[in-house]
């Protein structure tokens, strides 16, 4: 305990000298980069933060770092300040940042200009129950304005994009145009004069187009052209002349940007009526998926199934800003109060995670034979953001999973679905889960050629676990019956090999391969008991008897395999134990263990999860104990190293490692110790899940959907 206290008062001083970089109030804290418009994983802005960054200090990025021009000016009384982004004319001033706050789907800053309080509020919806909105590839930036001192002012505001949303390659020629005239709303859309179908440049899609609108009214103007010209004129006159640059040219070429302007008035200490931009990246189709035969098929965002144009989809959304408001606000105190049951810093660390988790995801649907929308072949692909970009990668899928279970069950069975339909074809050659349904995304094309990074352990076990625990909390049972054959094929690779894991990698490939991982049987076991209860479910006592028995008779065995001499833990991998030496003159631990035993070897038992996730009641308490008391010994300052060959841990299980220990203290430690990290101000990226538990440093990951992991406490 002692050790405990001392960690987490470190934390807690190292958190507190961060914040003194922050001048403004940061609610619940200031992380290492504020979600603007996250919803696809292309539509994904961030304001980078580090020790604090206030919103028009730094140009708003892309997930990866690349500068996404978006700004911002309000002219009060004749003073123009910036807002947003750095834009960097002459003949404007700063406002002043006075607080930021976060939720689960809106980031909002007050910016005092003058006498002029600014609320620049960024809505990136989640929509859990309307398929239709949900896959709107769309964000708001709504602003209001009072007056501070109790005066009038006139007052004016003006926002553009930059070219740079269409592409990831600055070199690229862009043409651009406006939709929307003599309509309620109006459109600037920039994309690339060359379109690339299903490619990307640095992460961004080379298809399609960025959208930006507004409210089309009398005291609206518009403007494309130079960024320094189109400012210029806002700057100069509070307005803009209303023309659009025909000079289509490369992106970093007299940099075009696409602006708006309004005119809001006389504004007084009444909050005026808001200014609501939308902000968008689209393209069609959306994702190529392999079917049947290595034939493909072109996927489209659900969306469509609605909206025939896209000017149709935003002349719905924009206006839709009340209500999509009104359902984020309720969605968010849901959110917050089912976390903060848990603990303050639980719900701050769950609304950072829930845009960056379903930002990585998009839902489609295909099209019939006679070329209608098949809305009842609904499919979502996650991409594998900033490590390998592959499609949805079952061993990412899998830390993610709570996100799913909470937001929507059905969002689960979503992204289930595309792999089970690939493996069901027969043309995946290999026995166990294929490791995704695509090297490079929005390519879903699968592996005939079996060569898919193997993870043959670590994936079955998490389609088991998956498919049933989504079974549990939504009451349908189709993947069960649909997909029973594969199901029990994956299991049958389980039996052989789980017990004595071989040498492989598992989800955290980063740490190397090894042979006999404890933590991995562990996964391994629970998808065999996962089957057995499926075919309980399926109606095959038999098959449900045997193997359960081989469950529990492989959870006996496990644990001589795996509990370290002096019964004090659970080894990183058998070989720490005197027991085995009875065992290694006969056991298949002889032949697999590859590696010399590691003294006192350790890790992170968070597989332990899918047994209380499932209720399984498969390992018995007394090994939740003994790892309980354990993890007390080793807390380091933001959390617990994920094994012994490094300092280095993961967010995502260190949140589900919190949900298996038998102690609220420890529980508490280990989340705060998350928050605290994600707090730290040493990093400018979306909050990264790899991490030093000794320094606090990120190890390069960032904006990964495996933070939705963190919302595993709200689905047990």
């Amino acid at each position: 305990m002692r050790h405990f206290n001392i960690a987490a008062l470190a934390s807690l001083a190292l958190t507190s000298a961060v914040n003194a970089a922050v001048t403004w109030t940061a609610t619940p804290f200031n992380p290492a980069s504020i979600p603007l418009a996250v919803r696809t994983p292309y539509l994904s802005t961030w304001l980078p933060q580090g020790a604090g960054t206030a919103l028009n200090a730094a140009w708003p990025t892309f997930w990866n770092g690349n500068i996404q021009g978006w700004a911002g000016y309000i002219r009060v009384d004749g003073t123009v300040y910036t807002f947003l982004g750095a834009p960097g004319n002459t003949g404007t001033v700063q406002a002043v940042q006075k607080s930021v706050a976060f939720t689960s789907t809106q980031s909002t800053f007050v910016m005092t200009a003058g006498g002029i309080d600014l609320t620049v509020n960024f809505l990136s919806p989640v929509e859990p129950t309307n398929l239709v909105l949900q896959s709107l590839p769309f964000s708001y930036m709504a602003l209001t304005a009072k007056a501070n001192d109790g005066k009038s002012h006139s007052v004016q505001v003006y926002s553009d994009i930059s070219a740079e949303w269409a592409s990831g390659d600055d070199s690229q020629t862009v043409n651009w145009n406006m939709d929307g005239f003599g309509t309620p709303v109006i459109t600037h859309y920039v994309q690339l004069s060359t379109q690339q179908q299903y490619t990307e440049f640095n992460d961004h899609i080379q298809q399609g187009a960025a959208y930006y609108s507004t409210a089309n009214s009398v005291n609206m103007t518009y403007q494309s052209g130079q960024d320094v010209v189109v400012r210029g004129n806002f700057i100069s006159n509070g307005k803009l002349p209303s023309t659009q640059d025909g000079n289509y040219r490369a992106v970093s070429n007299a940099w075009p940007v696409f602006g708006f302007a309004h005119d809001l008035g006389t504004v007084t200490s009444t909050v005026s009526a808001p200014v609501v931009y939308t902000v968008g990246r689209v393209r069609d189709p959306a994702i190529e998926y392999i079917i049947a035969g290595g034939a493909t098929q072109a996927r489209s965002n659900y969306f469509w199934s609605t909206y025939a144009t896209v000017d149709a989809a935003i002349a719905f959304f924009l206006p839709d800003y009340p209500n999509a408001l009104s359902r984020a606000n309720t969605f968010d105190a849901k959110v917050q109060s089912d976390a903060s049951k848990i603990s303050t810093d639980y719900a701050a660390v769950v609304a950072l995670s829930i845009r960056q988790a379903l930002g990585a995801t998009e839902i489609t649907i295909s099209k019939s034979t006679s070329g209608a929308w098949n809305t009842n072949d609904i499919m979502m692909f996650l991409k594998e953001i900033s490590s390998d970009g592959n499609v949805s990668t079952v061993d990412v899928i899998f830390p993610a999973w709570p996100v799913f279970l909470y937001v929507n069950p059905a969002f689960g069975k979503y992204l289930l679905l595309p792999l089970f339909a690939y493996q069901a074809t027969g043309q995946y050659p290999n026995k166990w889960a294929v490791h995704d349904m695509g090297a490079s995304y929005p390519k879903a094309l699968g592996h005939n050629d079996g060569a898919d990074e193997p993870m043959p352990l670590e994936e079955s076990g998490n389609m088991l676990i998956m498919t049933l625990s989504y079974a549990q909390k939504s009451g349908d049972n189709s993947l069960l019956t649909t997909y029973s054959a594969l199901l029990d094929q994956w299991t049958g690779f389980l039996v052989s090999e789980a017990l004595i894991p071989a040498n492989q990698i598992s989800t955290d490939d980063f740490a190397g391969s090894l042979a006999n991982q404890t933590n991995l049987a562990i996964k391994g076991i629970i998808g065999i008991k996962a089957m057995s209860n499926i075919w309980t479910t399926l109606g095959n006592p038999t098959k449900s008897s045997n193997y359960s028995a081989i469950a529990s008779s492989y959870v006996s065995q496990w644990q001589t395999l795996a509990t370290a001499t002096g019964g004090t833990h659970l080894t990183l991998s058998y070989g720490n134990s005197s027991r085995l030496a009875k065992l290694l003159s006969s056991s298949e631990v002889a032949q697999t263990d590859q590696q010399a035993p590691v003294p006192s070897s350790w890790g992170l038992s968070y597989n332990l999860y899918g047994d209380i996730l499932l209720k399984l009641n498969l390992f018995p308490a007394s090994v939740y104990a003994m790892q309980t008391t354990w993890y007390k010994t080793v807390e380091g300052t933001y959390g617990i190293a994920l094994d012994t060959r490094h300092t280095y841990t993961k967010s995502d299980w260190e949140i589900w490692t919190s949900a298996i220990v038998t102690d609220t203290t420890l529980r508490n430690y280990l989340i705060t110790s998350v928050k605290n990290y994600a707090a730290d101000g040493q990093s400018s990226s979306p909050l990264g899940d790899w991490y030093d538990a000794t320094s606090g440093a990120n190890n390069g990951f960032k904006a990964r959907p495996v933070v939705g992991g963190h919302l595993a406490l709200l689905v047990i």
